[in-house]
């Protein structure tokens, strides 16, 4: 079948770049600043090697326990990940960063008790088995998914409102797994409310999707990326003086405050 012909090249391709990817950033040696998307990368490397070589289609019953075992390890991954983005950001600015750390580890726990709450109904009407796994499941990633959306949001916000210069890396990073988010989100929005035939028939787009995002972290994180050093936004000397003035103060706040 052709679209199973198409399937399979993507997860080769994904598997191929995901690992070179990470060889990649170790040889380079910028696999010590970006640990989290380097196991991330090894990670779906060997999990899509994985579902190539053990599973012969997703609809499986021996697939949906794999998926069920490795499931946590992806919002594990995930959430490093935009940890990790959130420290490289504010690597110069250790007292917001240790506040926004404290304030995303409670917005994951707060947004995963909503989803659970929200889910009740849906849980208690599933009884037991693969539906009511499922729909657990569902409860933690939705949870996982808003924390997520909001810090990804925050970063944007940095990203776009304040004159802090920043590598080319750490912007490109920011970027790509923000589109990698958004589309894994719209994926998991399709499914669940458009059914699974809505969502199959739009999964070799989202695996495009995540084979482009691989790519450019393939391609574009460099040893040279971490000195190029930009800004999105141009202020007048006056106002970035100012702004910085700023952004300096309440930082040296946080971190008298974050010593007692």
């Amino acid at each position: 079948m052709p679209g199973a012909a198409l399937t399979n090249f993507l997860q080769l391709f994904i598997s191929g770049a995901c690992i070179a990817g990470a060889v990649k950033l170790w040889r380079s040696g910028l696999s010590k600043k970006y640990r989290a998307l380097t196991s991330f990368l090894l990670f779906f490397c060997l999990y899509t090697l994985s579902i190539l070589i053990f599973f012969r289609g997703l609809n499986s019953p021996a697939y949906r326990i794999y998926w069920y075992a490795t499931q946590p390890l992806t919002w594990l991954l995930s959430v490093w990940l935009v940890l990790e983005l959130y420290s490289l950001i504010l690597e110069k600015h250790k007292g917001l960063a240790t506040l926004g750390r404290w304030a995303q580890y409670v917005g994951f726990s707060l947004a995963t008790l909503i989803s659970f709450l929200v889910m009740m109904p849906e849980i208690r009407a599933g009884g037991h088995g693969s539906k009511a796994i499922f729909a657990y499941y569902y409860a933690v990633e939705r949870g996982v998914d808003c924390g997520m959306l909001v810090f990804l949001i925050v970063i944007l916000f940095w990203l776009t409102q304040y004159p802090v210069p920043l590598s080319r890396n750490v912007i490109l990073h920011s970027f790509v797994y923000t589109i990698l988010f958004f589309a894994d989100s719209l994926g998991l929005f399709a499914r669940v409310f458009f059914g699974k035939q809505l969502w199959y028939s739009a999964s070799n787009t989202l695996t495009v999707v995540f084979a482009l995002c691989i790519l450019a972290w393939l391609l574009f994180l460099t040893p040279k990326g971490e000195e190029i050093r930009l800004r999105l936004l141009q202020f007048s000397a006056d106002d970035e003086e100012r702004v910085l003035a700023q952004l300096e103060s309440l930082n040296r706040t946080l971190l008298r405050v974050s010593r007692r």
